[in-house]
C-alpha cells in the first residue's frame, strides 16, 4: 500500500496545480464550468488535464425558451444551399443526442448544423443528463455531475414517495337530456405525471384556477403540446379515444372535464400523484407547569396547509392515512429552587398536562393460537421519571388521570387453511375400469392457495372408476398411470400469479410450438419479481430472491399430425402429451356413435363401432387430431345377418 500511494504521488507531482473554474456555459436550466491543468513532464502525464462541474443551477424563465432552440435559430441568418431557413430544433436522437440536428420549418430538411451542442445542453428533453464536449454525461437529481440519485413519484430528490399520494379511479358517462357537460376529476395543485384515457365519442376538456382565483379554459380541439397556467399539456386525439398528459407539477388546480358528444356512452380512466398538502407540523413546547423547583412541558402537533401557510383543522389531516401525527416531547423546565419564603413551588396556570407519572408496557406475547383465535398477552405498569432521567414504578392511582392500557387482546382471529377439494376428472378409460383425478388445495382465509393444512385431513387425489360400457375386445393391461393433466395439476398448480410487494416467480405468456405438426415444445421466461409500493413500478430480483418451486420454462405442445401421418402415438408421447395439452383433453374426447352396415346381408356377417371426436360442450362433430390425449376406445365388432342364405 505504502509503494501505491507513492506511485499515485508521483503521478500528481507531474501535474501542475488545478486552474479557476470557467464561466458557466449558461445563466440558468444547468450548465457546465471547467477547470484545467498543465502537464510538467516531458513525458505523458497520466489522467485527464480537463474536469468539469454543474453551474446555475436553477430553473429558467418560461420566456427563456429550449436552449437546443436557441441554438439552432442562431443559424436562421446564415444561407445552407444558396437559401435561408428557420430551423427548429432535432431532439431526442437515439444515435447522438449531443449534436446539433434541426429541421427546415415547413420542410422535410433535417441537417446537423454542428457536430456539437454547447455544453450543459439536456440530452433528452425529460431527463437531467446533459452534453459536455459532445458526449453525455448522467447527472442526477441533485444536479451533481456522475450522481445517479433520483426524484421519487412525488417530485422529491432521493425522496421515499411519502409527501405524495397516488390517485386511480375510472369514470363512466351518465346521459341526460338535461347535461351537456360532466366533471371527470378534480386534479389539485402540485400533482405529477397526470394520464388520463378517454374511450368512446365524448370529448375531453379543461378548466383551472390558480392560487389567485384566475380561471381559464381550454377546449383541447386538436391534437398537440401547449402551455396552460405554465403547466405543459401533451394531448393526442383519435377517432375513438383521447390521451392527456401532464408531467406536473401543476401549477394551478386543474378540473377534467366531459362534453357529451354521441349517444353511445364514454369511460375515461384516469391515474396521477397527489401532494399531500394538510401535513403534522410540531409545535414549540408549551410554557413549563411550574415556576419553579422542577416542572415538565409538552409540545404538540398541529395541521398545516402548506399552500395557504396556515393552521387548519385536524380533521384535513387525518384525511390522508400516511399522515401520522407526531408524539407528543417532553421535559424538564424551571429546575432552580424556589425561594426560602415561599416553601412550596408555585404552579403556573396553564397547567393543561400531566407528563408523568405514566403507562408503560412490555411487548405483546407471541399468540397463542397460529390461527382460529388466540390471546395475546403483556404487562402495564406506572412509572414515575427523575431528573436524572431515573425510571420506579409507583401506585397505579397515580397514573390514573388516563386510561390503562389494555393487557390482554385477541390476535389471529382468522381462520385456519382448510382442504378443498375439486370436481373430479372424467374416467381415464371409456370401457371397463379405469381411474380419475382431482386437485385438492389448501386454501387460507382469504381463498388464496397455501401451506399450513394437516397432510392426515387431505382428501386422495385419485381413485378407480367403472365405465359400464363393456369392452369387446380381449382384455389389454389397465392403464399405466400417467402424469394425467389433472394429476399434474394436483402435483404441480400452476395460479395466475401477480406481482406483490414480496418476492415472488412471475411466468411469462409460452412461446408458439417449435414445429408446425406433430409433437414440439413450448419456452417462456420466468422472473424473479417485486412490487416496490412507493413508486408502483415493478422490480427484476436474481433468481435466488425468490422462495418456493420455480415454475417449469418448457413443455411439450402438439400441432396436428403432420401430413400423410397417423394420429397415433407410442405411451412414452401420450404421457408428454398429457401433462401438456389439458384444455384439449377437457374439451374433446371419443365417443361411440353407432355401427356400420352388416358386412354380409345373410349368413353371418360383422358389423364394427363407429368412433368419433366429439367436442364435449357443443356435442359436434370435431377432427380427430384434437382427441389425441384421450385415449381411443378399442375397436368393437359384433355379429349380424346369422340367419341361412337361401339355396340359389
Amino acid at each position: 500500500s505504502s509503494r501505491t500511494a507513492r506511485s499515485e504521488e508521483d503521478q500528481d507531482s507531474l501535474w501542475d496545480a488545478w486552474g479557476s473554474w470557467s464561466e458557466c456555459s449558461r445563466t440558468c436550466g444547468g450548465g457546465a464550468s471547467y477547470s484545467l491543468r498543465r502537464c510538467l513532464s516531458s513525458k505523458t502525464c497520466e489522467g485527464r488535464n480537463i474536469r468539469y462541474r454543474t453551474c446555475s443551477n436553477v430553473d429558467c424563465p418560461p420566456e427563456a425558451g429550449d436552449f437546443r432552440a436557441q441554438q439552432c435559430s442562431a443559424h436562421n441568418d446564415v444561407k445552407y444551399q444558396g437559401q435561408f431557413y428557420e430551423w427548429l430544433p432535432i431532439s431526442n436522437d437515439p444515435d447522438n443526442p449531443c449534436s446539433l440536428k434541426c429541421q427546415a420549418r415547413g420542410a422535410p430538411l433535417v441537417v446537423e448544423l454542428a457536430p456539437k451542442v454547447l455544453d450543459g445542453t439536456r440530452c433528452y428533453t425529460e431527463s437531467l443528463d446533459m452534453c459536455i464536449s459532445g458526449l453525455c454525461q448522467v447527472v442526477g437529481c441533485d444536479r451533481q455531475l456522475g450522481s445517479t440519485v433520483k426524484e421519487d413519484n412525488c417530485g422529491v430528490c432521493n425522496g421515499d414517495g411519502s409527501t405524495c399520494r397516488l390517485v386511480r379511479g375510472q369514470y363512466k358517462s351518465q346521459l341526460s337530456a338535461n347535461k351537456l357537460d360532466d366533471t371527470v376529476v378534480a386534479i389539485p395543485y402540485g400533482s405529477r405525471q397526470v394520464r388520463l384515457v378517454l374511450k368512446g365519442p365524448d370529448h375531453l376538456y379543461l378548466e383551472t384556477k390558480t392560487l389567485q382565483g384566475v380561471k381559464s379554459e381550454n377546449s383541447l380541439s386538436s391534437t398537440g403540446s401547449f402551455l396552460m397556467d405554465n403547466s405543459s399539456i401533451d394531448f393526442q386525439k383519435f377517432p375513438d379515444k383521447e390521451i392527456l398528459r401532464i408531467s406536473g407539477p401543476l401549477s394551478a388546480d386543474f378540473t377534467v372535464k366531459i362534453r357529451y358528444a354521441g349517444a353511445a356512452d364514454s369511460s375515461v380512466q384516469f391515474i396521477f400523484y397527489q401532494p399531500i398538502i394538510h401535513r403534522w407540523r410540531e409545535t414549540d413546547f408549551f410554557p413549563c407547569s411550574a415556576s419553579c423547583g422542577g416542572g415538565y412541558q409538552l409540545t404538540s402537533a398541529e395541521c398545516f396547509d402548506q399552500r395557504s401557510n396556515r393552521v387548519v383543522a385536524d380533521q384535513y389531516c387525518h384525511y390522508y392515512p400516511e399522515n401520522i401525527k407526531p408524539k407528543p416531547k417532553l421535559q424538564e423546565c424551571n429546575l432552580d429552587p424556589c425561594p426560602a419564603s415561599d416553601g412550596y413551588k408555585q404552579i403556573m396556570p396553564y397547567d393543561l398536562y400531566h407528563p408523568l407519572p405514566r403507562w408503560e408496557s412490555t411487548p405483546w406475547t407471541a399468540c397463542s393460537s397460529s390461527c382460529g383465535g388466540g390471546i395475546q398477552s403483556r404487562s402495564v405498569s406506572c412509572v414515575e421519571e427523575d431528573i436524572q432521567g431515573h425510571i420506579s414504578p409507583v401506585e397505579e392511582w397515580k397514573c390514573m388521570y388516563t386510561p390503562k392500557m389494555p393487557v390482554v387482546q385477541p390476535c389471529n382471529i382468522f381462520d385456519c387453511p382448510k382442504w378443498l377439494a375439486q370436481e373430479w376428472s372424467p374416467c381415464t378409460v371409456t370401457c371397463g375400469q379405469g381411474l380419475r383425478y382431482r386437485v385438492v388445495l389448501c386454501i387460507d382465509h382469504r381463498g388464496m392457495h397455501t401451506g399450513g393444512c394437516s397432510p392426515k385431513t387431505k382428501p386422495h387425489i385419485k381413485e378407480e372408476c367403472i365405465v359400464p360400457t363393456p369392452c369387446y375386445k380381449p382384455k389389454e393391461k389397465l392403464p399405466v398411470e400417467a402424469k394425467l393433466p389433472w394429476y399434474k395439476q394436483a402435483q404441480e398448480l400452476e395460479e395466475g400469479l401477480v406481482v406483490s410487494e414480496e418476492p415472488s416467480f412471475i411466468p411469462e405468456a409460452w412461446s408458439t410450438c417449435s414445429v408446425t405438426c406433430g409433437v414440439g415444445s413450448q419456452v417462456r421466461l420466468v422472473k424473479c419479481q417485486v412490487l416496490l409500493s412507493f413508486s408502483q413500478s415493478v422490480a427484476d430480483l436474481p433468481i435466488d430472491e425468490c422462495e418456493g418451486p420455480k415454475p417449469v420454462s418448457q413443455r411439450a405442445c402438439y400441432s396436428g399430425p403432420c401430413s400423410g401421418e397417423a394420429a397415433e402415438y407410442t405411451l412414452e408421447e401420450t404421457e408428454m402429451l398429457y401433462g401438456s395439452l389439458q384444455e384439449f383433453d377437457e374439451l374433446y374426447d371419443w365417443e361411440y356413435e353407432g355401427f356400420t352396415e352388416c358386412s354380409e346381408s345373410c349368413g353371418g356377417g360383422v358389423q364394427e363401432a363407429v368412433v368419433t371426436c366429439l367436442n364435449k360442450q357443443t356435442r359436434e362433430t370435431a377432427e380427430e387430431t384434437l382427441c389425441v390425449t384421450s385415449r381411443r376406445p378399442p375397436q368393437l365388432l359384433k355379429a349380424c345377418s346369422l340367419d341361412p342364405c337361401p339355396p340359389r
